[in-house]
């Protein structure tokens, strides 16, 4: 990448917010009409992934992860074309990024406080050469307020090396360093954000009587390996439909016809969830 700039955004920002606190975020950067309509999308999958077998993911009382085919979202090549997105994933995976992963996470009335974790092992690059190979986009269908399970991070801790314990999972000694670390996001309709993945977090308790369904974009650099736990794949006519210079970018399957996807990136750790803050543990 050539210049201070990518697609009017600044690298540096960019690369300072997810080197340093490990996420940054979009204010405003879709309508709210156009999330209503994302809103009504998900709704619908989330009732199909609930009728198939494997189709939900358990992550935690009352909350569910489901993965999708992109072209059962109207807008899912309005966010992969958006110009903040293709910055961000231009300026910290390189211009050959590859989107592995397109899906969305229920947290719904009743759910519980999550262990603190991270999504998955930290790589080789990240524990040794200190660099990010992957990232989560995340895109609110609701605006979020305190009582309905607000996501939270730990700004900083992607650096955090786990050896010795669980690859994904903190030592529940370790939880204080989190606590005092913890940043809630309140992110409201129209707003994106961006994350490492290894930035250690968790979903709080939705107290509310309201689902808070959140859409979840996955995207790797050249040498990431997240495209193995997924099954990208979208049909001939979507894929002849889109621009060369988005094909290039998506790891998926071209098929006849959509097969249903059956989940496969369970999380043992996540099942049980935790009263409070402070309790539990990754079981």
């Amino acid at each position: 990448m050539s210049g201070i700039r990518s697609g009017g955004y600044e690298v540096a920002q960019i690369m300072g917010a997810l080197y340093g606190d490990g996420f940054t975020a979009l204010k405003g950067a879709f309508s709210r009409d156009w999330v209503q309509c994302l809103r009504e999308d998900i709704d619908t999958l989330f009732a199909e992934a609930q009728r198939q077998p494997g189709g939900a993911l358990p992550r935690g009382p009352s909350r569910f992860y489901v993965e999708i085919h992109p072209e059962r979202l109207r807008g899912f090549a309005d966010i992969i074309t958006h110009p903040w997105v293709v910055a961000v994933c231009e300026a910290i995976l390189g211009p050959d990024y590859r989107i592995v992963e397109a899906g969305f996470d229920v947290p719904g009335p009743g759910a519980l406080h999550q262990p603190w974790h991270r999504d998955f092992a930290s790589p080789e690059a990240t524990l040794v050469g200190r660099r990010l190979n992957s990232l989560a986009f995340n895109i609110t269908t609701v605006d979020v307020t305190e009582d309905m399970g607000p996501f939270e991070i730990a700004p900083g801790t992607q650096w955090d090396d786990l050896a010795g314990g669980h690859h994904m999972f903190p030592a529940q000694d370790l939880w204080p360093r989190y606590e005092a670390r913890a940043q809630r996001k309140l992110a409201q309709m129209g707003d994106i954000s961006a994350r490492s993945a290894l930035t250690i977090h968790r979903g709080t308790a939705n107290r509310s009587d309201k689902s808070r369904p959140v859409f979840v974009l996955g995207v790797d650099a050249p040498d990431g390996t997240n495209a193995d736990k997924h099954d990208l794949q979208v049909t001939r006519g979507y894929w002849d439909s889109l621009p060369e210079d988005v094909r290039r970018h998506l790891a998926c399957r071209v098929v006849d016809r959509l097969e249903p996807i059956v989940q496969g990136h369970a999380i043992a750790g996540l099942l049980q969830g935790v009263g409070e803050p402070t309790m539990g543990g990754p079981g």
